[in-house]
């Protein structure tokens, strides 16, 4: 892979991807690193510079994954370590990174460090779980899955003891205040990385360390140790990266970017939700605000920014009466909800509308930050709501109309989950080989559409600026610039036609070039249809 700069995560687009959902190569019903691997074509033909790989460890598989039973291996389902160097060889020889799922905070409770935790108090891995013997302390702490657990605390019968966990009883939390899992955790970062991988996103980092009488967030304890695995990182394995996974307010999270010496990256959640209200609304300021609230970050830091995910669309960071609006809305069956969200993929989300996703994705591609791409919704995939927990966002990938969408030749019973045969989203209609063919289809706009921000780079790393636009708040337009160039990012999320005069942001002397259809515009007045959108690039007549 071509030498890039150390900062190439700044200007990149990340794809999300389950193995377990992307493509079988050995007739088993489950998606495997092999079959990732030989479908890499399709995601560098989409634009993509990263890839980020949900969990692949062995795995009771009670939380997809992220109840891990052995770091240092591939479950048995997905390959082996071998298929995975391979994996990580023909992606760095596509010019792509890849990033891996590191889940910090627990284990499974089928761990063997929990078995040996359970079956000896005085084993050294007893110590690095936390226990209590009464379920009364850090009291403070929320309850995250609010409609699966009462207590952060659960019952061993084994040690007659109390283990806290975070998230399922299933997921005792590791014990960070010992020196021994904190070097466990370095020695982990350090057996994938030495196997070429680009770095990690790391699930759940607000919770590593408990203190009595505090929420056991974001604690000092906890940004102390993340800064030990980012020192590791930039000393050991320089040009990597580490994204953090938490949960939390803009302001919460910038500690997570410290001095430019903790996360390269971090997910800008509460901006996901907010999008889609300003969509519903056909009113913007959901997105401004949230955008005013963002502090700025270190110039060596970058946001990560999504419209969809393998999680809920989480409404945590929503008031009591957003979160009944957006319920309403974009979920309006009890099935589509789940915890404090919805488990819908975008598609369905948007009612199938193209124009729509288009416009989603465009707004996406302008803001500040780096996008992430969920698997399949390039496409338009959708999502099966009568499928447990958040099984519904993740079915196998839709590559043609044939059998089994073309993911796998296994019987359909054994897939291990159905694909999609819905009237309006149906593989029969929705896949990769006939959208690679259709040159309007939504995969086509979006691939454009990257390839238009790839080569422009203001669009990634230059400064933004909202430009008001108070005659109709459905119009969002954000001004990205730098010494250099200046771009107007014109998005109407309404179902009217709305024009814009540009004149009074302009010299005389100036000519607007429209990015999306690559041809000078002589007026400076836009209009724009109902969820339109457009590109426009400022220059100099000299």
């Amino acid at each position: 892979m071509k030498k890039e700069s150390p900062l190439w995560y700044k200007n990149a687009v990340f794809y999300e991807v389950s193995t377990r959902a992307y493509y079988d190569s050995n007739g088993d019903g489950i998606g495997d690193l092999n079959g990732l691997t030989q479908k890499l074509d399709h995601i560098q033909h989409l634009g993509v510079d990263c890839i980020w790989l949900l969990p692949i460890f062995p795995s009771p598989l009670v939380d997809d994954g992220y109840d891990i039973a052995d770091y240092y291996d591939v479950h048995p389902d997905l390959g082996t370590i071998d298929d995975f160097k391979e994996l990580v060889k023909e992606t760095h020889k596509r010019g792509m990174r890849i990033i891996a799922d590191l889940v910090v905070n627990h284990t499974s409770d089928q761990c063997e460090w929990f078995k040996k935790a359970e079956a000896d108090v005085h084993s050294p891995y007893h110590d690095y779980y936390v226990w209590s013997d009464t379920d009364q302390r850090y009291t403070d702490a929320r309850i995250i899955f609010v409609d699966t657990e009462t207590s952060n605390w659960a019952w061993s019968e084994k040690t007659q003891q109390f283990y806290w966990h975070r998230f399922y009883s299933c997921q005792p939390d590791l014990n960070y205040d010992n020196p021994a899992v904190r070097e466990e955790m370095k020695n982990i970062m350090r057996f994938w990385l030495d196997m070429g991988i680009d770095g990690f996103r790391a699930d759940a980092v607000p919770y590593l360390i408990e203190r009595e009488g505090t929420t056991c967030e974001n604690l000092p304890e906890t940004h102390a140790y993340l800064k030990e695995m980012r020192k590791l990182i930039d000393e050991e394995y320089p040009g990597r990266i580490l994204l953090a996974e938490a949960n939390q307010w803009p302001q919460d999270l910038r500690p997570y970017f410290a001095d430019g010496d903790e996360f390269h990256m971090a997910f800008q959640f509460p901006l996901m939700p907010r999008i889609f209200k300003a969509l519903a609304k056909q009113d913007v300021s959901p997105i401004i605000e949230i955008l005013k609230m963002t502090p700025s970050i270190p110039d060596n830091c970058q946001w990560c920014t999504f419209l969809r995910n393998h999680d809920e669309l989480t409404l945590e960071m929503v008031t009591e009466k957003d979160r009944q609006f957006m319920w309403q809305v974009y979920a309006p069956v009890n099935r589509m909800r789940l915890n404090l969200g919805i488990r819908r993929r975008l598609a369905p989300l948007l009612d199938g509308d193209a124009k729509k996703i288009e416009l989603l994705y465009a707004l996406l591609f302008s803001l500040p930050g780096t996008p992430i791409i969920y698997y399949g919704d390039e496409i338009g995939m959708g999502d099966n709501i009568y499928l447990e927990d958040r099984d519904g966002v993740r079915t196998p990938m839709q590559w043609n109309n044939g059998k089994n969408a073309g993911f796998s030749d296994a019987m359909e019973e054994t897939l291990y989950l159905p694909v999609i045969k819905s009237d309006q989203f149906s593989y029969l209609h929705i896949n990769v080989a006939e959208q690679m063919q259709d040159d309007s289809s939504l995969f086509n706009h979006i691939r454009k559409l990257l390839a238009i921000r790839k080569s422009n780079p203001v669009l990634a790393e230059g400064d933004y600026e909202v430009i008001p636009h108070t005659s109709d708040p459905a119009l969002l337009v954000i001004k990205r610039s730098d010494p250099h160039e200046t771009i107007f990012a014109l998005h109407n999320l309404s179902n009217q036609t709305i024009a814009f005069d540009l004149q009074s942001h302009l010299g005389h002397e100036e000519i607007i070039y429209n990015l999306l259809e690559e041809l000078p515009l002589n007026e400076k007045c836009c209009q724009l249809r109902p969820y339109a959108y457009t590109w426009l690039k400022i220059a100099n007549s000299d």
